[in-house]
């Protein structure tokens, strides 16, 4: 009698997550391990942990190579070879990222049925000049796909919008475990910023140009990696001179993270190169009122009676929303309490899951 149906997942490069597609990858197969046998394929730049099962599902972690560049090539390559070459067959391949489409021809040798997901498709600064790359990713894509879902119902291709091929929308979620009635135990009032990767997109150094023009004099709280790009980490450091800043670095463990944001008097969130942001659902869940920038992918998600929304890209009108923020606390806490509910109503892992769950049985039952 054959097992659980087996579901190679490439794309997450590590657990336990600490991005956001890799925290979207995970809570998918935390709702779904009972129903399939998942392995991940992963590198060492992206988990401590040796190949071997964590939490349910089987992670083959290979070493990643010297060359930082190169490594998710390298990454993306072992893990289509080794699913070509294990003797038995994977019954199905989830694939995460459009930049993972170039092993899709790889993968075809077996005849593998494949899902992508589509974790945003604006490039950040650090990609711009791969755009020609991206492109023909995207026509390979199209041309080689079984099912291809966008965690944003805005696809910024041209080549997929004209190609009239469906693209499947399945936003992102939140898990309704998060512990959110902990007390809180701030000593100290903060604003808090956060992302795995500070650059320019994130828009670090509007909060700190907005505090500045405001003459901000509590504590700025910045967590992330801010060494992504030496030009930009420069500004923010010059930028942090003026005010009450602490640097967390990058914070892999979820629970620290969301302490971190539960404490937190104000969370702001000025990116503006989002698909659907984890950070800003994380956010809400952890019920501490928001400041984000209005672009689109961001309103999908909030109405302006959940989040205070900012013009993108604007220092003045960011400066603006600090100031309505702090001086109107209990209506902050109210716009937080809305958005918290609207996430446990709406965005909810074993809906979204559940979702998946229908995909998968319906490329399972083709032959």
């Amino acid at each position: 009698m054959k097992g659980k149906p087996e579901i190679a997942v490439i794309g997450l490069k590590g657990l336990p997550a600490f991005g956001g597609a890799a925290a979207v990858g995970e809570n998918i197969m935390n709702e779904l391990k009972n129903n399939y046998s998942f392995t991940v394929y992963s590198t060492s730049s992206h988990t401590n942990l040796k190949t071997g099962e964590y939490n349910g599902i089987r992670q083959i972690v290979f070493s990643k190579i010297p060359f930082k560049k190169l490594n998710s090539l390298f990454y993306y390559m072992f893990s289509a070879l080794h699913a070509i070459t294990r003797i038995r067959k994977y019954d199905l391949i989830h694939l995460h990222h459009r930049d993972a489409a170039f092993i899709i021809k790889i993968l075809r040798l077996r005849n593998y049925k494949i899902i992508t997901t589509l974790h945003g498709m604006r490039l950040t600064e650090k990609w711009q000049k791969y755009q020609g790359f991206f492109s023909k990713q995207d026509k390979y894509l199209l041309n080689k796909h079984n099912t291809i879902t966008s965690v944003s119902s805005i696809i910024y291709s041209d080549i997929i919008n004209s190609s009239g091929k469906e693209v499947i929308y399945i936003p992102n979620g939140i898990s309704q475990q998060l512990n959110t009635s902990e007390e809180k135990t701030i000593s100290e009032p903060y604003i808090l910023f956060a992302a795995g990767r500070v650059l320019p997109s994130k828009g670090c150094h509007l909060l700190l140009k907005a505090a500045i023009k405001i003459n901000f004099i509590e504590k700025i709280v910045i967590a992330g990696d801010i060494d992504q790009m030496i030009d930009y980490k420069s500004e923010i450091l010059t930028l942090t001179q003026a005010l009450n800043v602490e640097l967390k670095g990058l914070i892999k463990e979820k629970k620290l993270l969301f302490n971190l944001l539960r404490n937190a008097q104000l969370f702001i969130y000025p990116s503006n190169t989002e698909a659907m942001s984890m950070m800003l659902l994380e956010a809400a869940a952890a019920k501490v009122p928001v400041i984000c920038a209005d672009i689109p992918e961001n309103k999908i998600v909030f109405n302006d009676n959940e989040v205070v929304y900012f013009k993108s890209d604007d220092v003045d009108d960011l400066a603006e929303k600090m100031l309505y923020a702090i001086s109107h606390e209990e209506q902050m806490k109210s716009m937080a309490e809305r958005a918290y509910f609207r996430l446990i109503k709406e965005y909810s892992w074993s809906k979204i899951a559940s979702q998946y769950d229908q995909l998968y049985q319906s490329l399972l039952k083709q032959q």
